[in-house]
C-alpha cells in the first residue's frame, strides 16, 4: 500500500482523471501478468502436449519457438494497430486490445493440441502488444502538465511489475491448490497436469473492471479535436523514415530490441529452461534423467513387441509411470524454484520503474536517465550468470533481482520517452515500430537463438545449464550493444505540451 500512497500524482485531479490513472494502471498490470504466464506454464504444457517429459529436448526447443513466434506475430500485428491507434483512437483501440488478451488466454487453456495453445498465445501478445502502445499515447495526451504526465506515466506504468509478481503469486497458489485437490481436474487434457490450465484461465480478470470503467473514461482531446477540426494528418509508415525522424526511429528501434532481447533472450529463458540447471536442483535433475533414461530404453524394447500383447502393456505402463514420477518431480521440486526466480526477477522489475519513476524528476536529460540502468546492467548481467548461478545458487534470486532491475526499468523508459519524440499524429505509428518491430520481432528471437543457436555451441553440462551460460551471453552482448546505440539517441524537444 505505500508504494500506492507515494505513486499518487499531485492532488487536484477529477475524477475523471482519476478512472483514467485506473484504466491505465490495469492495462500496464495485465499485459505484464497475460505476458508472463508464458515462462509459468510453458513447460508443463508443451510436455503434455508434445507427450515428452518436461527435461525433453524438445520441450527446451519449442520453449525457444513458442517465445520467438508469439512475439513475433504480436510484434507484426502491434506495427498494423500502431497505425490503428492513430486513424480511429487512443482509447477505442486501447479497450479493444484488452478485451483481445483477456479471452484469448482462456481459449488457450482448453487447447488439446500445440497449434491452439501457439495460435491463442500469439493472439494474446496481439493484445499486449497494441495496448501498451495505445496506452501510453493515450495517457501522454490527457495530462497537459508536465509533471502530471510524467508521474501519471511513470507510476502507471510501475503497475506492469505489480503483474508480473501476480501472476507469480496466483502460478504458486494454483499450483498449491491442485496438490492439495482443491481444484478438481478439467474434463480435457492430462488429469495429472492441469495447474497451467488453470493459470492460463486467470487470463480473463481485467476484461471485468474494464467492462465497467469503459463508459467513463474520455478519447484523447488532442487527438480528437484534430480529428474533428479535418486538422488531423493521415498516419504514414514512411514518415517515420523522412529525414526529420530517420534517426529517432532507427535509433529507438535498435534500443527497444537490446532491451526486450534482454528479457526474452535472458530472463524468460533462463526462468523456463535455465532454472533446473542450478547446482542446488542436482538431485531433481539426476533422478529425471535416470526416468529419462528408462524411459528411452522402454521405447526400443516396445518397437518389438506386438500391439495388445501383454508385455506391450507391462511396458506401457512401466513408461507412463515414469512420465508421471518426472511430473511430480518437476511440480514438487522444480517448478517452486521457477516461481521463485521468477518472483525475484518482477520484485526487481518493480523497484526498476519504481527508480524510474522518481528519475523522472530528478534527471532532465533522457539519454543519462537510459544510462542509470544501462551501465550497471554490462557488470550485472555476467557476474550473476556466469559466476554466481555456476558457484553460488543461493545467491541467485538476488542476482536475478538487480538484473530485473536493470531490464524492466528500460520497458518504462520507452513508454515515457517514445510519445515525446513523434508527432500527434504519428505517435501510434512511431511507438509501434520502435516496440514492435525492434522489441517484439526483433528483440525477442533472442530466446530462439539463445536455446538454438548459442545454447548448442556450449559443450559442458547438462542442457539446463548450457542454456542458462547462453543466456548469460545473450544478456551481455545486448547490453554492450544497447550502451552503444544510446550515445546517438535525440534528446525530445523542449515543449513540454503534449501536442
Amino acid at each position: 500500500m505505500s508504494s500506492t500512497s507515494e505513486a499518487a500524482p499531485p492532488s487536484g485531479l477529477t475524477r475523471t482523471a482519476w478512472l483514467v490513472l485506473t484504466v491505465a494502471a490495469i492495462g500496464f498490470l495485465f499485459d505484464t501478468y497475460e505476458l508472463l504466464m508464458t515462462p509459468l506454464v510453458l513447460s508443463s504444457a508443451l510436455a503434455e502436449l508434445l507427450q515428452v517429459p518436461p527435461n525433453h529436448p524438445d520441450v527446451t526447443t519449442w520453449v525457444g519457438r513458442v517465445l520467438w513466434m508469439t512475439a513475433l506475430c504480436g510484434g507484426v500485428f502491434g506495427l498494423l494497430g500502431g497505425y490503428l491507434i492513430d486513424r480511429f483512437g487512443r482509447k477505442t483501440v486501447m479497450i479493444g486490445s484488452i478485451f483481445v488478451y483477456s479471452f484469448s488466454p482462456v481459449l488457450a487453456a482448453l487447447s488439446t493440441s500445440l497449434a491452439w495453445l501457439i495460435f491463442f498465445r500469439c493472439t494474446t501478445f496481439v493484445g499486449v502488444c497494441v495496448e501498451f502502445v495505445a496506452a501510453i499515447t493515450w495517457l501522454a495526451e490527457l495530462f497537459a502538465d508536465k509533471r502530471q504526465r510524467e508521474l501519471a506515466i511513470g507510476w502507471t506504468q510501475a503497475f506492469a511489475s505489480v503483474g508480473g509478481l501476480l501472476v507469480t503469486g496466483v502460478s504458486a497458489g494454483i499450483g498449491y491448490l491442485v496438490a492439495q485437490k482443491i481444484l478438481p481436474p478439467l474434463p480435457i487434457g492430462d488429469q495429472n497436469n492441469y495447474a497451467w490450465r488453470y493459470t492460463l484461465m486467470t487470463g480473463l480478470l481485467p476484461a471485468i473492471p474494464i467492462a465497467l470503467l469503459l463508459p467513463f473514461v474520455p478519447e484523447s482531446a488532442v487527438w480528437l479535436e484534430r480529428k474533428r477540426a479535418g486538422t488531423l494528418k493521415r498516419a504514414s509508415f514512411f514518415e517515420i523514415f523522412t529525414p526529420a525522424l530517420f534517426r529517432t526511429t532507427v535509433v529507438t528501434t535498435i534500443l527497444s530490441a537490446c532491451a526486450y532481447a534482454a528479457a526474452f533472450g535472458t530472463l524468460q529463458v533462463t526462468v523456463t529452461q535455465g532454472v533446473p540447471g542450478l547446482p542446488d536442483l542436482k538431485d531433481a535433475r539426476l533422478k529425471m534423467e535416470e526416468k529419462t533414461k528408462a524411459n528411452k530404453g522402454l521405447e526400443k524394447q516396445m518397437k518389438d513387441l506386438a500391439d495388445g500383447s501383454k508385455e506391450m502393456g507391462e511396458k506401457k505402463k512401466e513408461y507412463m509411470a515414469n512420465l508421471k514420477a518426472m511430473g511430480k518431480i518437476n511440480k514438487e521440486e522444480i517448478q517452486p524454484r521457477r516461481e521463485q526466480v521468477q518472483l525475484w526477477q518482477e520484485l526487481g522489475g518493480l523497484a526498476g520503474r519504481i527508480l524510474l519513476a522518481i528519475a523522472l524528476i530528478a534527471i532532465a536529460s533522457r539519454r543519462a536517465l537510459l544510462w542509470l540502468f544501462q551501465v550497471p546492467g554490462l557488470f550485472i548481467i555476467p557476474l550473476v550468470w556466469f559466476y554466481v548461478f555456476q558457484n553460488q545458487p543461493d545467491m541467485f534470486n538476488f542476482g536475478v533481482f538487480f538484473a530485473g532491475l536493470c531490464i524492466v526499468a528500460q520497458f518504462s523508459y520507452f513508454g515515457e520517452y517514445l510519445p515525446k519524440v513523434f508527432p500527434v499524429h504519428l505517435r501510434g505509428t512511431g511507438g509501434a515500430f520502435a516496440t514492435n518491430v525492434g522489441g517484439r520481432m526483433i528483440g525477442t528471437s533472442a530466446a530462439f537463438f539463445t536455446t538454438s543457436v548459442i545454447a548448442p555451441m556450449f559443450t559442458m553440462g547438462s542442457t539446463f545449464e548450457r542454456v542458462a551460460m547462453a543466456a548469460g551471453v545473450t544478456g551481455l552482448l545486448v547490453f554492450v550493444l544497447g550502451f552503444l546505440a544510446s550515445f546517438f539517441l535525440p534528446e525530445p524537444p523542449k515543449s513540454d505540451h503534449p501536442a
